[in-house]
């Protein structure tokens, strides 16, 4: 084996003897300095970031297998992502952590990487990291919660914006909402829905990045440790046989990965991680790429938000690998994993054993699937709908602009009797986007007034160049690109100026004459300079539009694993 962290521990003199003396004491004998592959254990636990709480005990069971094939592992920290307390939005960080993976990997005498995940953005911050280094790697997730429960119903998280309705139509007491927190998140993991950290783990499954069935084992399952065990085997012998990222990564993962998405009804943040993936493994992958790969891809995976079940209930039903049965038509079947197959040879025999949670193709829960891709006047470079979380009739709508210029704005004004809206108004959210808020926060799904709410009306268009929760549901058009704080767009809409809609055509325009919107332009000021310091400045500078997947324009492609300078 060609080792890179003989570079550190076979050394001779005072040089080797620094490297290996202060590791020493830890406790580690000298025999585990002898030619055995390090296995670099990078880990997102953190008490600040509740999906990921499990995984210190989660790193010991991949140790076991490290020592079990013959590796040497040593964990390390970097920084954690936590979607449910991180302010102003978890997203804001996402390129600085990876940042700090990169680093950690490429400083310190690595061999291959086990990369331990699970909360919404942590995911892709690893996998991102580690493409630009470039070292043999699997992604052990975390895994979904147990199914949460209330009343004696099933709920996750989905079941939070149903909640926070009737709380403010005063049908579900503080008592009541109490109680269904309460039966909520009753064991470690994540979101319990198919949300974005269980499409990260799906995502990070079909790209062939871990062993079958990461995505849907619960945390609190012990076939989760077996997995975890597992991995660490086998991170050893992908170190012997050389097997990098690079070579599991190709345009056919990626293509797989989008098919696998819109089967399952997963997340929109899905895209703008994944682009960002591609920017840094040099897969070259466009925004359109999501709709043209998954348009002829029904729902088969029945599962919240788009469908009725629970991640648990997906692998009761044969996980992800079933799911990859399903659509086994549509795959780029010959695509490496990182246990040596074959993603079809890791799914050919894993039928469906829940008709109900996973269909065929010819008896899908919903043809709509997938992330459809908008263009036109309002997003010219492109805007996202998930359609098998909408509504039907509303995928086609013409209505007039309800206007919130920020965050701020629309909190002050949505639940006001005052408020000019219908149920036939499109909701409009500016200045949410990666530099206008900054980081891109989960407020796309803006709540639907109180007073329409009273009315029964439960959906609506809304717009808005941010992002939405994977766990959130509705006729949400997001990432609308370029975002109101560069300049686009978005940007000049005003109340009551008329938006069309028609997902079919994949349009999305906003109906003023070219003059009036070329004088409201000349009188738009923008203000992206009361950042001064810092990572927020620096982010600021440098993060891309979503379209291109808001990762920062210097960390795209990679520096490899060669460490330049020698500090001894």
């Amino acid at each position: 084996m060609k080792l890179r962290s003989k570079e550190w521990f076979a050394r001779k003199g005072k040089d080797g003897f620094i490297y290996r003396a202060w590791m020493k004491n830890q406790g580690i004998p000298a025999d585990m300095f002898e030619g055995k592959p390090v296995i670099g254990i990078c880990n997102t636990w953190s008490e600040l970031t509740p999906c990921n709480a499990h995984l210190r005990d989660l790193a010991e069971a991949v140790k076991k297998g490290v020592l079990e094939a013959g590796g040497f592992p040593l964990e390390f920290p970097v920084m954690s992502l936590g979607e449910t307390l991180m302010k102003p939005t978890a997203m804001l960080f996402r390129n600085l952590a990876s940042m700090d993976v990169e680093e950690s990997i490429r400083a310190n005498p690595i061999d291959g990487v086990i990369l331990l995940c699970g909360c919404d953005k942590t995911t892709p911050s690893l996998v991102m990291g580690a493409c630009s280094v470039d070292l043999p790697t699997i992604v052990v997730s975390g895994g979904a919660m147990l199914t949460g429960k209330y009343q004696g119903k099933d709920i996750g998280t989905s079941d939070l914006w149903r909640f926070a309705d009737e709380s403010k139509k005063g049908l579900l007491t503080e008592e009541e909402m109490n109680l269904a927190e309460a039966g909520m998140c009753r064991s470690i993991g994540h979101c319990a829905v198919m949300g974005t950290a269980s499409s990260m783990a799906s995502m990070v499954e079909a790209l062939g990045l871990t062993l079958p069935n990461n995505a849907a084992i619960p945390a609190a399952d012990s076939n989760r440790k077996v997995l975890a065990r597992l991995s660490g085997r086998r991170i050893v012998q992908m170190i012997k046989d050389d097997i990098k990222i690079s070579q599991i990564l190709k345009r056919e993962s990626f293509e797989n990965a989008i098919k696998v998405n819109a089967a399952i009804g997963g997340s929109t943040n899905f895209a703008i991680h994944l682009m960002a993936i591609a920017g840094r493994i040099g897969v070259e992958l466009k925004l359109e790429d999501f709709d043209h790969y998954s348009k002829n891809i029904p729902l088969v995976a029945n599962l919240q938000p788009s469908g009725q079940y629970f991640m648990e209930d997906l692998y009761y039903a044969g996980g992800i690998p079933a799911v990859m049965n399903s659509i086994q038509e549509f795959l780029n079947k010959d695509a490496l994993t990182v246990n040596g197959k074959t993603i079809n040879e890791n799914s050919a025999n894993q039928k469906s054993l829940n008709e109900n949670v996973i269909s065929s193709v010819n008896t899908p829960f919903n043809k709509q699937s997938g992330i459809v891709v908008l263009k036109g006047n309002l997003c010219e470079n492109g805007a996202v709908i998930k359609p098998s979380a909408a509504t039907a009739k509303l995928m086609k709508h013409k209505g007039k602009a309800v206007v919130f210029e920020d965050i701020e704005d629309y909190k002050k004004k949505i639940d006001s009797d005052d408020l000019d809206v219908d149920e036939n108004s499109v909701l409009v959210l500016k200045n949410v986007g990666p530099k206008g808020y900054p980081g891109m926060p989960e407020v796309g799904n803006m709540g639907i007034p109180k007073k329409l709410l009273e009315k029964g009306v439960t959906d609506m268009v809304r717009i808005s160049d941010g992002r939405m929760s994977g766990t959130g549901f509705g006729t949400v058009i997001l990432h609308v690109s370029p975002e109101s704080a560069v300049g686009g767009l978005l940007a000049v809409v005003q109340n009551g100026d008329l938006i069309e809609l028609d997902v079919d055509a994949r349009q999305l325009n906003l109906l003023v004459e070219a003059a009036e919107l070329e004088k409201r332009k000349q009188n738009l000021k923008l203000d992206l300079n009361k950042y001064t310091r810092g990572y927020v400045k620096l982010y600021v500078d440098h993060v891309e539009q979503a379209h291109l997947g808001a990762d920062l324009d210097f960390l795209k492609g990679g520096s490899g694993s060669e460490v330049l300078r020698d500090s001894h």
